[in-house]
């Protein structure tokens, strides 16, 4: 089983629209979405949903109020102005209660309490949920709008789509993994065989493009480059193979610019599904240079 991460250094490059195609090509594999924070593969996959898991990624301080004596020693410890308090006519404090948009779960206030009111509880973080589709297994998650922890939910999806590819019997596991260096990008390539970037012949895509090789390179994971929109600005093209060369990277392929990329997009249909011209056609070269040469070989 050969375990593919796609990424990119910065969002808009064409990622997702890539992973989508390739689900539509490749043979008995499992697709994982790992942009949890933002997950779309599924409006090109349109999965049919068979199991949903809550994600329980954090913790959460809850005041007791039957133990409270509104002494405000929790006040005083709290760093991050998660505790809030209602005041009589008087000006003394009335009750004390969280406010959990801002609480970060540390527990710092559980054991600054002298009564023990303050209770620490996992909460929920968001979903994740395996599915099938017309192309195979799918695996994907929603992350809760300002939860935290979507490496750890990564990690999750990924070790449920090992199981469920090796009960399969998957040749392959396809990774549409999140933008950006930070920790769901290290989440989604740990443990895969290789790191394909997507990058943009584009100032900002070749800054990103640098930074998120040197987090695979600091894994050690082989990593190829697909040049999307290659032709509209050939000088910067050049530049990226440059730098691709001074690294000893591979280039997987280009792929030109074609304004029927969104409209492919707004009727949700894979890329290569929607249209046969050289957009198509490059996708196709792209996917057979990865399961071609090198470690991935073709195992069908």
């Amino acid at each position: 089983m050969k375990i593919m991460t796609v990424i990119s250094g910065k969002g808009g490059t064409g990622k997702t629209f890539l992973t989508a195609s390739f689900a539509s090509i490749a043979k008995n594999k499992v697709m994982v979405d790992c942009d949890v924070d933002a997950a779309n593969l599924y409006l090109l996959l349109h999965p049919d949903i068979e199991r949903t898991e809550i994600f329980r990624g954090g913790y959460e301080a809850k005041i007791k109020q039957e133990k409270c004596i509104q002494c405000g020693k929790c006040l005083t410890v709290c760093r991050f102005d998660a505790i809030k308090t209602v005041k009589n006519k008087n000006g003394s404090i009335d009750k004390i209660f969280m406010d959990k948009l801002s609480c970060e779960g540390c527990g710092a206030c559980k054991y600054g309490c002298p009564v023990d009111a303050i209770e620490i509880k996992e909460k929920e973080s968001g979903r994740w949920f395996t599915s099938d589709t017309k192309y195979g297994p799918f695996i994907f998650a929603k992350l809760d709008v300002a939860a935290e922890n979507s490496g750890k939910l990564v990690s999750k999806i990924k070790e449920e789509a090992y199981k469920l590819a090796e009960k399969e019997g998957a040749d392959y596991v396809i990774i549409d993994g999140p933008p950006g260096i930070g920790c769901p990008v290290i989440a989604s390539l740990s443990g895969v065989d290789l790191a394909l970037v997507v990058t943009e012949p584009t100032l900002s895509g070749i800054s990103d493009m640098k930074r998120v090789i040197e987090v695979a390179a600091f894994f050690g994971i082989e990593t190829k480059v697909v040049i999307n929109k290659y032709d509209l600005n050939i000088e910067n093209t050049k530049k990226i193979e440059q730098i691709c060369k001074e690294r000893n990277i591979n280039l997987a392929g280009y792929i030109p610019f074609s304004e029927k990329v969104p409209e492919s997009i707004v009727q949700t249909i894979p890329y290569v599904e929607f249209s046969d011209d050289s957009v198509s056609e490059a996708i196709k070269n792209i996917w057979s240079n990865l399961i071609t040469k090198g470690q991935y070989e073709d195992t069908t």
